[in-house]
């Protein structure tokens, strides 16, 4: 069992069908937000995107402000802001803005950005964005610890860049890189000692790439003398869990084609084999769970199997189900996984099982110690009920 406490979140693109009634959508998932909370989930990153129709959260910042103002406990964090669309200074500010009107509850999740036509509306070279990511983190990073910063890059401009408003996280808010499958992510992770967000951890490339990628990233920090804390890795995996696996796919049939599709409408990966099920297909593949509470605890175990110990697991929210479904799904989870990994009932089971071993031992304690009440109660009621010597008065003078 890992020695570091696994901690559960969700990692929300969105994916929302275009049918649906998208301020609705939008709600929904600050339902969600507020629905996690309540269950005792620790974290949730937000993305950002731009184009494609389904991701409609262009602003993680904007949502977040709402939804920590309807909870009380979760975190939240950016899943991920791409940085080569912002000025790094605006980055800079508006997350230790956000980190005061949280009350530190905020956490920097940064990327190159995923989606291409988001880059190309913006006249963006998809091939500059992770070299452009580098150099924004640098400098955001050196923003948050107050540094003033003069650079001219072929993309922004900075001189006598500072923030004016340091973060109310000491030094800063929790920095993390995302990590799919090349090996950026791990790299900026190593080198300044970044969390990691490995989004594609049970799609069978990223899966693979999970060891490699954390060694690329340990060996990046040795060389600058500093250490990667697994604490700080988490793994995203997309879950949909009901009582049973068959009620678990029958809850699935509302979208998972349609989530398919679009993912495959950006970059075909997902594509089963013609006249197979394609949510059968997707879990005998291995790329997410559609099953029981006890199929996750098998997901998650795989995953220690391959990386060894991490941080947090964190649901990717797809919206397979329905929304009732859907809410039942986490509540289950939290209901039945979370204690499995942080072992809180161990204590409970130890008692119970302690009482059956001695089952008879405290059964006679039991017996003897009811016979003995009711032996003093029946002693006590025998000297209550018995007749009363009569005292005859004393001869003389008094007497008469």
């Amino acid at each position: 069992m890992t020695q570091i406490p696994l901690r559960h979140g969700v990692f929300l693109p969105p994916f929302h069908p275009m049918e649906e009634n998208p301020t609705q959508c939008i709600e929904r998932d600050l339902e969600l937000m507020v629905w996690l909370d309540r269950l005792g989930y620790q974290e949730a990153w937000i993305g950002e995107h731009h184009s494609a129709g389904w991701e409609i959260i262009s602003s993680p910042e904007l949502f977040i402000a709402v939804a920590a103002e309807r909870t009380r406990n979760i975190r939240f964090g950016t899943g991920v802001i791409s940085l080569p669309y912002h000025g790094p200074l605006m980055v800079a500010n508006r997350i230790i803005q956000l980190d005061h009107m949280t009350r530190g509850r905020v956490m920097f999740g940064a990327g190159p950005g995923l989606l291409a036509s988001d880059a190309l509306m913006l006249g963006i070279d998809p091939d500059t964005q992770r070299d452009r990511m580098a150099e924004s983190l640098d400098v955001i990073l050196r923003l948050f610890r107050g540094e003033t910063v003069t650079e001219k890059t072929d993309w922004y401009t900075l001189v006598g860049a500072r923030a004016h408003l340091l973060p109310y996280t000491k030094p800063y808010p929790e920095v993390a890189v995302v990590s799919a499958v090349t090996p950026s992510g791990g790299r900026l992770a190593g080198k300044y000692g970044l969390s990691m967000i490995c989004v594609a951890a049970t799609n069978p490339f990223g899966y693979d790439a999970l060891a490699a990628n954390w060694k690329i990233a340990n060996d990046m920090a040795a060389e600058r003398g500093h250490v990667m804390n697994p604490a700080n890795l988490r793994l995203v995996g997309p879950i949909h869990i009901a009582e049973t696996r068959a009620k678990a796919f029958e809850n699935c049939r509302f979208g998972f084609e349609r989530y398919l599709d679009y993912l495959n409408n950006n970059q075909p990966r997902f594509i089963p084999p013609a006249g197979k099920d394609a949510a059968e297909w997707f879990v005998e593949n291995n790329f997410g769970v559609i099953g029981t509470p006890d199929d996750a605890i098998a997901l998650i175990e795989r995953l220690y199997a391959k990386q060894g110990e991490f941080g947090a697991f964190l649901h990717q929210v797809h919206n397979w189900a329905d929304w009732e479904a859907t809410k039942r799904s986490y509540e289950l989870y939290a209901r039945y996984v979370m204690p499995h990994f942080s072992r809180d009932n161990v204590p409970r089971v130890e008692s119970f099982d302690w009482c059956a071993d001695n089952r008879a031992l405290l059964t006679e304690k039991r017996v003897s110690a009811a016979k003995l009440m009711f032996d003093k109660h029946e002693a006590e009621e025998r000297a209550r009920q018995a007749p009363v010597a009569m005292v005859r008065p004393k001869a003389g003078k008094e007497a008469s």
